[in-house]
């Protein structure tokens, strides 16, 4: 099964940019990932429609944060992305006739929607700051810290 790895690498992306003088372009971002500027660009629309980063055109623009780490929360970086599924599991058939199979999805889906509410409001209690803070942390005790 593959995994949607958008949330951390835009969450990586959002903390190098804030320890960041300067704008960083979409090359670089790609390059920084290991993908491509189209994507880079169209995962960070999502941020800026929300008035979370800036972009800036021509020689010596790029992305740059246009909110402070404590204003953004994961759920903010998360429903910039589009809200993607959480989980993987889903149900083999939404409206069987068997009883067995109803009250089993009915139970999945009870337990899942429980879980994601749960996801959900740690997400939003989450603010980018409080993970450059603990980045922080690790770094003050690591000898190469960015690598």
């Amino acid at each position: 099964m593959r995994h949607d790895t958008r949330l951390s690498r835009l969450l990586h992306v959002l903390l190098h940019m804030a320890d960041s003088d300067h704008p960083m372009t979409s090359e670089h971002i790609a390059r920084m990932l290991g993908s491509n500027p189209v994507v880079v660009r169209r995962i960070m629309a999502g941020l800026r429609e929300r008035g979370y980063v800036s972009s800036e055109k021509g020689h010596g623009g790029g992305w740059r944060l246009a909110t402070p780490l404590d204003h953004i929360t994961v759920l903010d970086v998360y429903k910039s992305l589009g809200e993607p599924d959480l989980f993987a599991f889903g149900l083999s058939d939404p409206a069987p006739r068997c009883l067995v199979e109803r009250t089993v999805n009915e139970t999945v889906s009870g337990t899942i929607a429980m879980a994601r509410q749960a996801l959900l409001g740690r997400f939003a209690e989450l603010k980018l700051s409080q993970i450059a803070s603990e980045l922080g942390d690790r770094a003050r005790h690591a000898p190469h810290p960015y690598s």
